[in-house]
């Protein structure tokens, strides 16, 4: 069984509970007190021992602050808290960067990717090519570095092939998604690159924005395929995490509803990747959902 450190918290991002429970279970008293009530609820409907995984354990955590670190590692029963995050090299098979505040993931990746360990860097992995670039310098092999929107395994974000047979060529491509474009958008954009084809590139783009992309935002792209899309972050407003298909023959929404099956697989690929020696994530597909980012925020 595999040692996972993590590290954590950033504001408004409750995946170090969540995380850390899809591999250790959960105590159900601490975990209401976690601050982000949709966890408890969705992990409540899951069955347990059933629902962990069984491959890795989260054994250390560090946090910017002991008591939040004590806070998690009681609710998803991490048995070690750390007073500096660079403790854990040496004690890890692997690490959760649990931090959806892409400005610093490079501050805190570098010295375990220089260390070797491999490392699975929150969504957005990066704001920009550049900062892309500065993670994979440190890239001691192939597949070291593991990053994604974990909606991207959402079985409600694919179509079946009856699905595809009904829509017929897709023509046009509307995402959507609720909060700021920096941290949300990659859960629209990385799902619909796939119904993209392979080698697609965009050969026009325009932007609506507010603050950097730290408000709603708006990109249209205009493919080389001739495929129409449009990326929305809502900002404050409500919405959905949706991704409407409109193809030569019919339309279909689709609408994301469950995070636990969703995160639960993007973890086990992580750590199929340890375990095999393989990329799970290449560069090439980053940095194409992170140009993306990039032209929504400039």
């Amino acid at each position: 069984m595999l040692n996972l450190g993590m590290i954590g918290l950033s504001s408004g991002n409750g995946h170090p509970y969540s995380w850390g429970a899809i591999f250790n279970g959960y105590d159900k008293a601490a975990m209401e007190a976690c601050g982000f009530p949709v966890i408890p609820r969705y992990l409540e409907r899951q069955t347990w021992p059933e629902s962990q995984l069984s491959s890795a354990r989260v054994t250390s955590i560090w946090t910017q602050d002991q008591n939040l670190s004590n806070k998690v590692a009681s609710a998803a029963r991490i048995p070690t808290v750390v007073s500096h995050p660079n403790d854990m090299i040496g004690m890890v098979d692997g690490l959760l960067l649990a931090r959806d505040d892409a400005e610093n993931h490079y501050k805190y990746a570098a010295p375990f990717l220089k260390a070797g360990v491999p490392v699975y860097i929150d969504k957005p992995i990066a704001l920009s090519l550049n900062d892309l670039g500065y993670l994979y310098d440190l890239e001691q092999y192939p597949g070291q570095i593991f990053s994604c929107s974990a909606l991207s395994y959402g079985d409600e974000l694919r179509l079946s092939a009856e699905e595809s047979l009904a829509l017929g060529e897709i023509r046009s491509i509307i995402a959507t998604t609720p909060k700021s474009w920096d941290k949300y958008a990659v859960h629209v954009i990385e799902p619909s690159l796939r119904f993209l084809p392979s080698e697609d590139v965009p050969e026009t783009s325009s932007r609506v924005s507010g603050d950097h992309g730290t408000t709603g935002a708006m990109l249209s792209v205009l493919w080389k395929s001739g495929i129409q899309t449009s990326f929305v972050a809502t900002g404050d407003a409500v919405a959905p995490i949706s991704i409407r298909l409109h193809g030569t023959k019919g339309w279909k929404e689709l609408l994301f509803t469950d995070a636990f099956p969703a995160f639960k697989k993007a973890l086990e690929d992580f750590v199929r990747g340890i375990e095999n020696n393989t990329v799970q994530s290449p560069k090439e597909h980053h940095s194409r959902v992170v140009s993306l980012i990039e032209q929504g925020r400039s």
